[in-house]
């Protein structure tokens, strides 16, 4: 059969990923041409299980979940334990994302897995890791945002920490478990043996804050929570400025970014003044130098500020919102974002993989499937099950009763 034009074609990934932190990585991978078979509890995972609150609720799901193959199974039946260690003797990726130890006491884990099919690569995300005194700590984006730090520097000084407005620890380490089943992958076609990749949540945000870091090592002391300005108070200007009809993030790292500025809020006649000489005496004067910019673009509309910034090419966006990024432009000209009617929620926009690679074939949005709905598919084409066997095992309970209770997932 000839190979397609996506770089993952003919890699097969069994995804058992809940929430965000896993079906993004195996979205991904569904992006970049594998097949990806969703493996969800009979009642479904729990981002499935709030389509019915409302169109919103279950618009997540559309959009970490298409391009995947949905198949149920009762992990917790003999014949639903059978049927996954049947799937993956065929597999070349097995992601999950319960909690440490759910799947070993399963006896689906890594090392009865690796010895029925040793190319597997097979993928762990959770809060802590798998080893270590915190392991078995609960999860989720918002209490790692806390033990990491990330929610300490944010907010500002006066008030109390702030979580980030968007899943980015759940994001992010969606990212690494995608990046570590790459990495393993591209072992594997040297060595012809897949590894154990596992992600922290907590590890994988610690690098964000690099920023603040850089002041807990020049002082000494806890980092503050420091508002819109940089969290190492090591640049100046930056910050959020108010305009008549939004604000405008706005970012000064060399001379020429300041000289430009001047010109945009017309004060040219501080480029003189020694408080704003240089990138140090701004950062000593980092309230005056605010203090100026806010003062100089007040009055101007955001699309006057902006044209007048790219045209003194200094480093600035305008402050979005939802609505704004979902219409933008540039994404849809650039295909990352696609209107696509949805048989379950109408018309929404369809995100693409951020991972380019150019000259590959590109996936066209795609629905994400009902639940179960490729049960017997995927039973037929990959294990090769006939229709009666198929049905025996539905009798014995491979693949649900609806009700069945399932392990609890790291998230």
């Amino acid at each position: 059969m000839k190979r397609k034009n996506r770089p993952l074609d003919g890699v097969v990934v069994l995804d058992l990923g809940q929430v965000y932190q896993g079906p993004y990585a195996t979205y991904l991978m569904a992006k970049a041409g594998a097949t990806v078979i969703k493996i969800e509890p009979p009642g479904g995972e729990p981002v499935r299980r709030r389509e019915d609150l409302s169109k919103g609720s279950g618009v997540p799901f559309a959009l970490f979940n298409g391009y995947k193959q949905c198949i149920t199974l009762d992990l917790k039946s003999e014949q639903g334990k059978s049927v996954l260690k049947r799937l993956a003797a065929k597999a070349d990726v097995l992601l999950e994302n319960y909690a440490p130890g759910v799947m070993d006491r399963l006896g689906v884990g890594w090392d009865v897995l690796h010895a029925m099919n040793p190319r597997l690569v097979y993928a762990s995300g959770s809060g802590y890791g798998l080893t270590g005194p915190d392991r078995d700590k609960l999860a989720m984006d918002i209490t790692v945002q806390a033990a990491s730090g990330m929610m300490s520097v944010t907010g500002f000084e006066d008030g109390p920490p702030v979580k980030a407005g968007p899943a980015v620890v759940d994001l992010m380490s969606g990212v690494h478990l995608y990046a570590g089943v790459v990495t393993a992958l591209y072992e594997r076609h040297f060595t012809g043996v897949g590894r154990l990749v596992e992600v922290s949540m907590q590890e994988s945000v610690y690098h964000t804050m690099a920023s603040n870091l850089n002041f807990y090592y020049d002082h000494n002391e806890v980092p503050p929570r420091t508002g819109n300005q940089h969290g190492g108070r090591s640049a100046a200007p930056y910050n959020v400025y108010a305009v008549k009809d939004g604000h405008i993030a706005i970012i000064g790292v060399n001379d020429a970014h300041w000289q430009g500025l001047l010109k945009v809020i017309r004060r040219e006649d501080l480029t003189a003044d020694p408080r704003f000489a240089d990138k140090v005496n701004r950062v000593k004067h980092i309230d005056e130098t605010d203090a100026v910019v806010a003062e100089g673009l007040r009055d101007f509309t955001r699309d006057q500020a902006c044209a007048l910034l790219d045209a003194n090419k200094v480093p600035y966006a305008p402050v979005r919102n939802i609505v704004e990024v979902t219409n933008d432009r540039h994404m849809h000209e650039r295909g990352f974002l696609e209107w696509f009617e949805h048989p379950r929620f109408g018309r929404i926009a369809i995100a693409d993989s951020p991972i380019r690679i150019h000259g590959t074939d590109r996936l066209p949005p795609a629905a994400s499937a009902r639940l179960g709905e490729h049960t017997e598919e995927v039973m037929t084409s990959v294990l090769g099950i006939n229709r009666d066997e198929f049905q025996d095992l539905q009798a014995a309970g491979a693949f649900g009763p609806a009700s069945a209770s399932q392990p609890t997932t790291s998230k």
